[in-house]
């Protein structure tokens, strides 16, 4: 195949790119990202001197560029977006820009050149999940914030173009990611740097919050599987259903590193701020046979060690977001 990935400098579409050329040696594959908050180069290390491997420098609102760049692909799969929850509250406009306008460009793409297009969306998109519930694909979608509000947008959108204009299409909605590369500004690499760095360690509101986890190998494996086996038109949820309080990951983290929870400090919680995760992923097993292979307890520790040997990675990056207690206030 030849396969265009946006985004593909980041922590999920980096993986994708790396397990793609791994598994699948003969296929070509473009990845296209603007370089912006969350990509780095230094993910891609692996791969730069791939014979069938091409990076462009380029933004995914850039209509022109993403038709001429997708008219000779079979796939195109976009990771690329504004992620952040704390940074959609600081300022929102990035994300609608990103994530829905880019979404746009890329549908045009797609119907144009008949590529199908994988649209990798969140489980923020459904919002609070009842006590005892979890949300399958034919739920409703009630986002809480900027940011899952813009993914949800990009959904619609992204089924509309299927209904309409008959494009070759499937959504994704992933439960949360962890792993290696991950930027420091998300919880699991932020709580392990700053008890790294003796700093406390925050939690927004009582901590109790609870998100499902996945890691991030598992996620790509799962797209990998959908983009041969999917039915088109559908929404797919990915999930491990590893459901974990905030606090307690913070504590098993701490563990990992020999740290008193003495560091933890609670602040204010942060705004619209959803208090469960969870999402029912037997569609995907049912239609693939995919299943999430690791182990929670091992794949965090084992992202704890990377990050304690890799911190020449991770400290230019560092910023306000990972620094700040509050900050969506940055």
């Amino acid at each position: 195949m030849n396969i265009l990935v946006c985004g593909g400098a980041g922590f999920i579409g980096s993986w994708f790119v790396k397990n793609h050329l791994q598994t699948y040696p003969d296929d070509r594959l473009v990845n296209l990202d603007c370089l912006t908050i969350g990509s780095n180069m230094e993910n891609l290390k692996d791969v730069r001197n791939n014979p069938n491997y091409t990076f462009l420098k380029g933004d995914i609102r850039d209509c022109e560029r993403i038709s001429e760049i997708a008219k000779d692909k079979d796939v195109i799969i976009n990771f690329a977006a504004q992620s952040h929850v704390d940074r959609s509250i600081a300022n929102p406009l990035p994300f609608l820009e990103t994530n829905i306008l880019g979404t746009y460009s890329i549908l045009e793409a797609a119907r144009k050149h008949n590529c199908l297009f994988v649209h990798v969306s969140t489980d923020e998109v459904y919002g609070d999940a009842p006590p005892g519930q979890s949300f399958d694909e034919d739920s409703a979608i009630k986002p809480s914030n900027p940011y899952s509000a813009t993914k949800a947008s990009a959904d619609h959108l992204v089924a509309s173009y299927y209904r309409t204009y008959g494009i070759k299409c499937i959504t994704t909605r992933c439960s949360n990611n962890f792993g290696p590369n991950q930027f420091p500004e998300k919880l699991v690499p932020k709580t392990i740097i700053r008890a790294i760095k003796g700093l406390k360690v925050v939690l927004y509101g009582d901590g109790k919050q609870v998100r499902s986890w996945i890691h991030v190998q598992d996620h790509v494996a799962a797209i990998e599987s959908l983009i041969s086996k999917a039915k088109l038109g559908q929404v797919y949820n990915i999930t491990a259903y590893n459901e974990i309080s905030n606090d307690t990951i913070t504590r098993k983290i701490l563990d990992a590193l020999g740290k008193s929870h003495d560091l933890i400090e609670h602040t204010d919680d942060r705004p619209g701020h959803d208090v469960r995760y969870s999402v029912d992923c037997t569609k995907i097993n049912s239609e693939t046979s995919w299943q999430p292979k690791h182990d929670f307890d091992k794949a965090l520790q084992d992202t704890v060690t990377w990050y304690l040997d890799n911190q020449d990675w991770w400290e230019p990056l560092i910023d306000e977001y990972t620094l700040h207690p509050r900050p969506w206030s940055v």
